[in-house]
């Protein structure tokens, strides 16, 4: 399995679907915790979906056990927490939730996951962490 985690924000249609084609992604994992506002463009939930599906023709899948709690967000983005922080509280938020183990339960048999964050110039995203850490779990689970 391919991991690679891709930004919903500060790019275009044409540079987002280029990545997922060239990745050969079976699976569009977003793990945004809010995809659903105007802010979103191309990349709101129902529009993702249908784009991933014909133009890409793999499978779009919104699961918000992978999110961020909406206080570590809400910490984060406010700088009221460092992202060194932000990622140790996900990490362990991964670990109480068991979403490594149900990561690999769920999603074990796709070939190329691309999942979708929400980095931009001035932030990064817990996306790069889930990659990260389900990387590191990939020899425990799949072998």
């Amino acid at each position: 399995m391919q991991l690679h985690d891709i930004s919903a924000y500060q790019t275009s249609a044409e540079h987002f679907f280029e990545r997922l084609q060239a990745w050969e992604v079976d699976l569009v994992l977003d793990v945004r915790l809010h995809n659903t506002n105007q802010l979103a463009g191309f990349t709101k939930e129902c529009d993702l979906d249908y784009f991933v599906r014909e133009i890409d023709h793999a499978t779009y899948v919104h699961d918000p056990e992978f999110s961020p709690t909406a206080d570590d967000l809400s910490a984060y983005l406010h700088k009221t927490i460092s992202w060194q922080e932000y990622a140790k509280a996900y990490r362990q938020d991964l670990v109480k939730r068991n979403a490594v183990a149900d990561f690999f339960k769920k999603y074990g048999s796709y070939k190329s996951v691309a999942i979708v964050g929400t980095a931009t110039d001035k932030r990064r995203s817990h996306a790069e962490v889930l990659v990260d850490v389900l990387t590191q779990a990939l020899p425990e689970f799949l072998g």
